[in-house]
C-alpha cells in the first residue's frame, strides 16, 4: 500500500503542477481566446490516454498464458523501473526552471495554435503522468495479491489526496515544504523503488530460466531482517531486499545504482 501511495502521489503532484502553471497562465493572458475550458479538455484528454494504456495492458494479459505472461509481466516490471529513473533523471534536470520554459513555450505556440495548445500540453502533461503511473502500478500488482492489493487499491486513492495537498502546499509557498526538498527527497524514494522493480524483474527472468542466478543464496539473513516479514517486506517493496538473494540479483541491484550515479555525474558535467 505505501509504495502505491507514494507512487501515485509523487506523479500526480506533477501534472497537478504542470495544470497549476497552466491555469495560472492562462488566467494571467486574460485575452479570452484561450480559456479554461482548453485545459480541461486537454485534462480530460490525458485521462483518456491513459486510461486506453491501462485497458491495452490487462487485455494484453488476459491473452496470455504460462510462460509468455511470466515474460510480459517480468518485461512491463523492468519497463516501469526504467521509467521511473527516466522520469527522476529528467525532473533532475528540468525540474527546476520547469515553470519558466513551459510558460515560454505557451507563448510561442499560443501565438500559432491558441487555445489547442494549451489542451495539447495538458493532454501530453496528464497522459504522460497517468500512462507512467498505469505501468507503475501494474508492475506493483504484480507483486501483490488478495488484501495486499485491495491495499494497493486503497494507496492510490490516499496518494492522490495527499498529491492535491501537497501541490497546494507548494503553491502557496510554505517555506517548510520547497520545491527543492520535495524533489529531491521523493527522487531518492523513487530510486529505492525502481531498484526493487527491476530485482523483481531479474528475480522473474530467473525462474523462466532467461537468467542465470550465478550462487543462490548469497547469504541468508532472515533471522535479522526476514523479507517475509513486515518490515522486511517494506524493505523488499522499497528497496529490493532480498534476505535470500542471488548473485545475479545483487549484481542487478549494484549494477542500477553503478548506472544512476554514471548518468547523475554525466548530468551535472553538462550542466556546467
Amino acid at each position: 500500500m505505501g509504495n502505491a501511495v507514494f507512487i501515485v502521489w509523487r506523479e500526480s503532484v506533477e501534472a497537478i503542477l504542470v495544470i497549476s502553471i497552466l491555469y495560472a497562465w492562462i488566467g494571467a493572458r486574460g485575452d479570452g481566446r484561450i480559456g479554461a475550458r482548453h485545459l480541461w479538455a486537454g485534462v480530460g484528454g490525458g485521462l483518456v490516454l491513459a486510461g486506453v494504456l491501462a485497458l491495452a495492458m490487462l487485455g494484453l494479459s488476459s491473452q496470455l498464458a504460462g510462460d509468455a505472461l511470466e515474460l510480459f509481466q517480468a518485461a512491463i516490471v523492468i519497463l516501469a523501473a526504467g521509467l521511473i529513473t527516466h522520469m527522476v533523471l529528467w525532473m533532475r534536470a528540468h525540474g527546476r526552471h520547469m515553470k519558466r520554459e513551459l510558460e515560454a513555450g505557451l507563448a510561442r505556440a499560443a501565438d500559432n495554435a491558441g487555445g489547442l495548445s494549451v489542451a495539447l500540453l495538458a493532454a501530453i502533461a496528464v497522459g504522460r503522468e497517468g500512462a507512467e503511473t498505469v505501468l507503475f502500478l501494474y508492475g506493483l500488482g504484480l507483486e501483490q495479491s488478495g488484501a495486499a492489493l485491495n491495499g494497493m487499491l486503497a494507496g492510490v486513492g490516499i496518494g492522490f489526496v495527499l498529491a492535491l495537498l501537497t501541490a497546494w502546499l507548494i503553491q502557496r509557498g510554505a517555506h517548510w515544504l520547497p520545491q527543492r526538498v520535495f524533489f529531491r527527497a521523493s527522487e531518492l524514494v523513487l530510486l529505492l523503488l525502481a531498484a526493487g522493480l527491476l530485482v523483481a524483474g531479474v528475480e522473474r527472468l530467473i525462474n523462466l530460466e532467461w537468467l542465470p542466478p550465478l550462487l543462490e543464496p548469497v547469504w541468508d539473513s532472515s533471522a535479522l531482517l526476514d523479507d517475509g516479514g513486515t518490515l522486511g517486506g517494506i524493505a523488499s517493496a522499497f528497496a529490493g531486499y532480498r534476505s535470500q538473494p542471488s548473485l545475479m540479483a545483487l549484481c542487478a541491484w549494484g549494477g542500477y545504482w553503478l548506472l544512476v550515479a554514471g548518468l547523475g555525474r554525466l548530468q551535472r558535467r553538462r550542466a556546467a
